[in-house]
């Protein structure tokens, strides 16, 4: 039998067997089952990776939106976000981090007691070398407990800068409001994270240095001195 023969026999035997057809339904299934094996997601993408393709496809939404609404399209959105940036790090450049308000004020000194000479010693060591936090609190420690020393204020472990400012400028009346602007850049630095500067430093060791050049005003000074009026104008 020839070659063309032979062909022509098997087509016709393949031709009596009926198709092989397969339902939708089992057919669906079993190509899910196929697919679902490991070999064919081996290179398939993480979670993570999927959620930040989901993100990213979300800001360029976002971005395409905000460039059509606004004025010069992509360039214009451009210009809106730097002048957005500018004013933020101005206001942080200006303002320093946000105040915390403390809970409750900590005590101005620590355990350990040292003198007005020994906590001006320390500031002036730390101005030195530029540590202005660290020269602002104990040029305020000083300016208190220079005033302790004077009998001005009484010793009192516990006492916060807020508190000595308000007994010291009964006292001292006439620095009054220094005394609360040193006591509140004094919190600032120590309980609202603001980082102090050379000029608040210097403000504070001037007040030191004119605080003790200043008479107190005691309390029966004014009584004092109009009694001895009364007294002038009888004789």
């Amino acid at each position: 039998m020839s070659l063309t023969g032979g062909i022509l026999v098997s087509l016709a035997r393949s031709g009596d067997e009926p198709p092989v057809t397969t339902p939708r339904d089992p057919a669906r299934e079993a190509a899910r089952r196929e697919l679902s094996k490991r070999m064919y997601h081996e290179n398939d993408p993480s979670l993570l990776e999927r959620a930040l393709n989901a993100f990213w496809d979300w800001v360029d939404r976002v971005l395409n939106a905000a460039s059509a609404a606004t004025p010069g399209g992509g360039l214009g959105l451009i210009v809106v976000v730097l002048a957005v940036v500018a004013v933020l790090a101005a206001l942080w450049w200006r303002l320093g981090t946000p105040r915390r308000q403390p809970t409750s004020a900590a005590a101005l000194f620590d355990d350990r007691p040292r003198s007005a000479a020994e906590h001006r010693a320390a500031a002036e060591a730390h101005a030195a070398q530029g540590h202005w936090n660290q020269a602002v609190q104990e040029r305020m420690r000083a300016i208190v407990r220079s005033l302790e020393e004077r009998a001005l204020l009484d010793v009192r472990p516990g006492r916060t800068a807020d508190e000595a400012a308000a007994e010291a400028g009964r006292a001292l009346p006439s620095h009054t409001d220094r005394l609360r602007a040193s006591a509140r850049e004094f919190d600032d630095v120590t309980y609202g994270g603001r980082r102090a500067s050379e000029q608040s430093y210097h403000r504070i060791a001037e007040l030191d240095r004119d605080l003790d050049r200043t008479s107190p005003v005691l309390a029966n000074s004014v009584p004092s001195a109009a009694g001895n009026t009364r007294q002038g104008g009888a004789g």
